[in-house]
């Protein structure tokens, strides 16, 4: 199938003659006589490419474009016309046309434009849902990894993606392990398909087989009608199980049996049931420590643990903390409409010093509380803390002051990178350093210039 085409075209004669020559190319082919019942065609279908005449019954094609696009801004929309204007074929791109024809319109020009449009609509949604699937948590797909940690295990991600292989992701609570285990979902060839999320935490001991696996009517008391599993609703996609370490023992047992069989059993069922599901797991705790107490077994965590990625927690990777501040700052700026310029450098300093037990989590939720409480132009140490500010003490043990000077000094020449887009002359400037002093600064730090390729 080539694609599906909405014809909408009042003369039902040239609307019948294009329906039935597109169909013969491959198209899968709607129609409708006027813009009412083509908004009504919308409601309940798809289409990748839509055939627009100009002048209809109950209204102007090219004025309603506009309307068409707010449904569905990827939508490509061919506009057709038996008065053929350059002024009107002007009008039509700068609202948002893919194309303008005029009648009589050529069929095998028009067969070739429908298929560039098809394969566009196509790319733009499979785009979208791969931007959708990559933040997840709000987290931003670029412009937040500058730490060479994080760059590695993203390069590491995009080798692994591609396979099949299960995958074990393990850190710290905040740190962005569900934004790891999408993004390999998303760069996978299961990204048309389902990724189902699972917080094994959350779920009673008593129901964990049940929900994991579904069950039959009867199997057990309540169990009034048959019900799958999570493990068939992400059939063809990706399962993630989120505190993999939470998963009692019974349950381990016909996990670790699907890994291996890709088959499992409904509870109350003796028919076996085969999905293609990968599995990654993730936790915070430490596995090996749990197979050595007996709580998690020793052959289910070596099969998992195929391919084991780490998310280090934000206090070692500074580099990332004020470009996902700023991420944080500009969504939240639109959420609540606040017109605010950014941090001040107090807020700056603050974000700099305090070690972040909470991760990721904890900083997105400081920044929208910045936002609600600030007062614009700027956001202060006061507007992010909302109390007297934490010490971040606790964290931060263990590390020499001469460590942690340098996770300062690194941060603050990013930032006025960040805010000079690259340009070292002015970042050097607002730092008060010569261009000079700043190039040796940051060659001791091993730092390039990440914005660099933002420069004019």
């Amino acid at each position: 199938m080539n694609g599906h085409i909405l014809i909408v075209e009042d003369d039902p004669v040239q609307r019948s003659l294009l329906k039935e020559y597109l169909e013969q190319e491959g198209f899968h082919v709607g129609i409708s006589g006027s813009l009412k019942e083509a908004r009504a065609y919308l409601t309940t279908h798809t289409p990748d490419v839509i055939l627009l005449d100009h002048r209809l019954p109950d209204g102007s094609g090219l004025e309603a474009l506009p309307t068409f696009l707010e449904q569905d801004p990827h939508l490509p929309i061919l506009l057709f016309t038996a008065y053929g204007r350059i002024e009107d074929a002007v009008e039509a791109m700068k609202r948002g046309a893919f194309h303008y024809l005029t009648k009589p319109v050529h069929l095998q020009e028009l067969t070739l434009l429908l298929r560039r449009a098809v394969e566009h609509a196509r790319l733009r949604r499979q785009e979208e849902r791969l931007r959708s699937a990559l933040i997840p948590s709000s987290l931003p797909v670029e412009g937040v990894v500058e730490s060479l940690p994080m760059k590695r295990l993203l390069q590491q991600v995009h080798q692994v993606a591609p396979t099949d292989t299960t995958v074990l992701i393990t850190g710290e609570s905040g740190t962005g392990k569900e934004w790891i285990a999408r993004l390999i979902h998303a760069l996978s060839p299961r990204a048309s398909h389902p990724f189902v999320a699972v917080n094994l935490a959350a779920i009673p001991e008593t129901l964990m087989e049940a929900e994991l696996f579904g069950h039959e009517k009867g199997a057990f008391t309540g169990a009034e009608q048959r019900r799958p599993g999570i493990l068939e609703a992400a059939d063809g996609g990706t399962l993630f199980l989120d505190e993999i370490g939470e998963l009692p023992l019974s349950a381990q047992v016909k996990l670790l049996r699907f890994l291996q069989e890709h088959t499992f059993y409904r509870l109350g069922s003796t028919r076996p049931i085969r999905v293609s599901t990968r599995v990654i797991a993730a936790t915070h705790r430490d596995l090996e420590t749990l197979v050595q107490q007996g709580s998690f077994r020793e052959d289910l965590y070596y099969r998992l643990n195929v391919i084991r990625f780490h998310v280090p927690p934000l206090r070692e990777r500074r580099e990332d903390l004020l470009p996902l501040a700023h991420h944080f700052l500009h969504q939240f700026q639109r959420k609540y409409r606040k017109p605010l310029e950014g941090f001040a450098d107090d807020a700056v300093a603050f974000l700099l010093s305090y070690a972040f037990p909470g991760n990721i989590r904890e900083l997105q939720n400081m920044v929208e509380r910045a936002v609600i409480l600030a007062t614009p132009p700027w956001i202060h140490q006061a507007d992010l803390t909302g109390t007297p500010p934490p010490t971040g003490e606790t964290a931060s043990q263990g590390r020499s002051l001469d460590e942690r000077l340098r996770d300062v000094e690194r941060a603050l020449i990013l930032e006025a990178l960040r805010r000079f887009q690259g340009v070292q002359t002015r970042a050097a400037a607002w730092l008060g350093l010569s261009e000079r002093a700043l190039r040796y600064r940051m060659e001791r730090l091993g730092l390039e210039n990440p914005f660099r390729k933002n420069r004019v």
